[in-house]
């Protein structure tokens, strides 16, 4: 699967066997295994000794990650010596806030790199991050954007919506993935599916998570719909060329790339017939 096809992209703690294990006969489109928050100093270097083997079984057709310290973090040298030969596809780096950070760890490891964006400073260089060679994609870190903004924790997401479209856009302006930041409660299915809908409307390509059973919504709500899938295909096979009618609407050429781009994300060819 290409990054920017993966809607879900679920984050465990590397030192957790069991849930590596069940991550194996879960929906999600990625795993990606944490070295950072989720795992307590003390036992750090017990999930650097899980990779190995974690990605020599692999995790079948979902895409594999190991996300590592920050740059400026004590354990940040630890955990990127701990991925020579292992069979990962890509490295998340948190809190980036210069280029030559995500460069560094692209450079050494020889993989590429999803980029978090965590900081204003790692907002106002998005567009430089984001353009990096080795730079895949980027991810939301809205919790750490939320302290360094002096957001209140029950406030909704508006004030991070400047920094959110800035992200998007230096994404686009790369031609890179671009993934919106995680849910933390838990158990509020209603308002997590309401995050993940307007995350989609303002350009996000998926949402990164912190529970299996977030899994679900996020595949269905970034996922196109049988009923976009559809449209789509109706908009292809009416499209002759210039500008014209259909539905009700004018639709170009633009229209036309949009509509194959969205059977191309459901894996579907997008021909003329």
């Amino acid at each position: 699967m290409q990054l920017c096809h993966a809607r879900s992209l679920l984050f465990l703690p590397a030192s957790n066997g069991r849930a590596i294990e069940k991550a194996r006969g879960l929906p999600c489109d990625m795993v990606i295994l944490d070295l950072e928050d989720s795992v307590a100093d003390d036992r750090k270097e017990e999930a650097r000794a899980a990779l190995p083997e974690a990605f020599a079984t692999g995790f079948g057709e979902r895409i594999g990650a190991v996300r590592v310290n920050a740059a400026g973090s004590p354990h940040h040298g630890a955990d990127i010596a701990a991925l020579a030969g292992v069979a990962l596809d890509f490295v998340v780096l948190p809190k980036v806030e210069r280029p030559e950070e995500a460069a560094q760890v692209h450079a050494t490891t020889g993989k590429p790199v999803i980029a978090m964006i965590e900081s204003p400073l790692g907002v106002a260089a998005a567009q430089a991050i984001a353009a990096v060679e080795g730079v895949a994609g980027l991810f939301m870190g809205n919790n750490d954007l939320r302290h360094a903004l002096r957001i209140p924790l029950d406030a909704d997401r508006s004030g991070l919506m400047l920094a959110m479209q800035a992200v998007i856009l230096a994404a686009r302006l790369a031609d890179k993935a671009v993934f919106d930041g995680v849910y933390n409660r838990m158990d509020d299915r209603e308002g997590f599916a309401a995050e993940c809908r307007a995350g989609r409307a303002i350009g996000f390509d998926g949402k990164t998570l912190i529970h299996p059973g977030q899994i679900a919504d996020a595949n269905a709500i970034f996922g196109p719909g049988e009923q976009e899938l559809a449209d789509a295909r109706a908009l292809i096979a009416a499209f002759h060329g210039g500008a014209e009618r259909h539905g009700g609407a004018m639709i170009e050429e633009m229209h036309v790339a949009q509509a194959r781009a969205l059977l191309a994300r459901a894996g579907e060819a997008a021909g003329d017939e």
